[in-house]
């Protein structure tokens, strides 16, 4: 790590750095900030964080590194439950946070002991024996709050920086001289893309409070939020998830409007993405390209850019090997040390990753994903179907927010909508005839059911807002088979 904070002192002692709501860190109090933290931190077990975006949890996140201790960010939407389990089995012994009274009521054993900045400073002792963590952990990410106990991956120091290195290489012709943290920072891309890259190129990075950007308590988004805080920060990059850029497209076509002038670059990740809304996105002045990582290769794998563009999820970086074996994307990185548990198999660092995405690599070396393997849909007809291809279709059409398309073993596939905003049921059919129009026969939707929001609060989505296929098809699983005891395809609303 000692390539970034070597970054941050060649910067000019007075340059801002991080732009908070209540204060602004230029680089010579930020690494004194940084140093003194570490310094607490230095006999501590592992730091856990819970706290909203803003400049205390990066300083925070920065520490850990500095100290060479385990961070565990942990996601604000995460259940009490899931909050012991992360804190009993990582060991942390140290806790930051502006929730201190949730903290308190686990019955960990953290005790109040002190401030740090903005956050309450908790420790506890004795700690439960941890479950063990690959030597070199740097940060443990999770991967899903979606139900039950998340699973927790173990990442190194070196990988995260690499992945950080290779972003900030792959955009360094592009004039960005500001990000603006639009993710909950607990996720792996925005801390590694949206921190450690632009910390590398010397850019600011602007931290507003997530509810300041439009987030609703992860339940849901209000994209005149995220408009206004491009509006006063005007930055040149940002990370979306693909919901957030159909909502902010959405937005500026039925205000009348345009993306701010000053972007240039805007990253968009975490599931699969329509060409088709990139397409509405650029019209609108937004440069939105796509992107494809994983949490176990450290964030970011590739990346789409101006001058090197396609349909695809873009060309690797440079510090990822990507290959395709069977159809399956297979992925050697520094990264994945381990997944977090006592049961949890041993890894060879150095080993290759078998992601369980299915795709290709063109003739130019772009990576193309067709969906996922434990997901592939065999209808009755013994016609295989990506599901990720027909959601697709229906996520680029503004009537529909989320979907989740089954039928396996069926003769007809079906769906399960949640309506866009204000989207009439007539609205949600013409929807599902315009996605269906553009699908050969065999993958066109026979029925659909809508239904109400997917969110990590009901356990049907993850934190990046990927619907989390399993529960939402066991939740909605009477209403489906219900579709299919018709000979002829129905809709209907449970």
């Amino acid at each position: 790590m000692d390539r970034l904070f070597q970054a941050l002192r060649a910067r000019d002692a007075n340059a801002p750095v991080l732009v908070g709501a209540r204060r602004n860190w230029r680089a010579a109090e930020l690494l004194a900030a940084i140093d003194d933290l570490a310094a607490r931190l230095s006999d501590r077990r592992a730091l856990a964080v819970l706290a909203d975006n803003g400049p205390d949890w990066v300083i925070a996140d920065l520490a850990a590194l500095r100290a060479g201790i385990p961070h565990v960010p942990l996601p604000t939407f995460f259940s009490a439950a899931q909050l012991a389990h992360v804190l009993d089995e990582t060991g942390a012994d140290t806790m930051l946070t502006d929730q201190p009274e949730r903290i308190a009521a686990l019955a960990a054993g953290f005790a109040a002991a002190g401030r740090w900045h903005g956050l309450a400073w908790m420790a506890r002792a004795p700690v439960p024996a941890p479950s063990p963590l690959p030597a070199g952990t740097a940060k443990v990410s999770f991967t899903s709050g979606s139900s039950g106990a998340a699973k927790g991956v173990c990442l190194s120091a070196e990988g995260l920086l690499g992945t950080a290195t290779a972003v900030a290489n792959r955009l360094a012709d592009l004039p960005i001289e500001r990000h603006l943290a639009v993710l909950p920072l607990p996720l792996l891309l925005e801390d590694c893309a949206g921190l450690l890259a632009p910390l590398l190129r010397g850019a600011e990075i602007h931290l507003p409070g997530l509810a300041d950007l439009g987030w609703r308590g992860m339940a849901g988004f209000d994209p005149a939020g995220l408009h206004q805080a491009v509006l006063r920060s005007r930055p040149g990059s940002l990370i979306l998830v693909p919901e957030l850029l159909k909502a902010w497209t959405l937005f500026l076509s039925a205000s009348h409007r345009r993306a701010p002038e000053g972007l240039a670059y805007v990253a968009v990740g975490g599931a699969r993405v329509d060409p088709g809304l990139i397409g509405r996105a650029r019209a609108l002045g937004l440069p939105a390209y796509q992107g494809y990582g994983l949490t176990e290769c450290g964030s970011v794998v590739s990346l789409n850019r101006p001058g090197d563009d396609g349909d695809g999820v873009g060309r690797p970086l440079d510090h990822v090997v990507v290959s395709v074996e069977a159809g399956e994307v297979v992925i050697s990185t520094r990264a994945f040390l381990g997944y977090l548990g006592a049961d949890a198999p041993p890894r060879n660092a150095a080993s290759a990753f078998r992601t369980g995405d299915l795709g290709h690599l063109d003739a130019g070396r772009h990576l193309h994903l067709s969906g996922r393997r434990r997901n592939l849909l065999i209808t009755s007809y013994g016609r295989n179907i990506a599901p990720e291809w027909v959601e697709a279709s229906l996520l680029a059409q503004p009537a529909v927010a989320q979907a989740v398309v089954t039928g396996d073993a069926r003769p007809w596939l079906s769906a399960v909508l949640v309506p866009a905003p204000r989207a009439t049921a007539d609205a949600v059919a013409a929807a599902v005839a315009a996605a269906n129009a553009d699908l050969p026969d065999y993958a066109r939707i026979g029925g659909w059911i809508t239904a109400t929001p997917f969110t990590p609060g009901n356990g049907q989505a993850t934190g990046n807002g990927r619907p989390v296929r399993a529960a939402i098809l066991d939740h909605y699983a009477s209403s489906l088979e219900a579709l299919h005891q018709h000979e002829d395809p129905v809709n209907a609303v449970p």
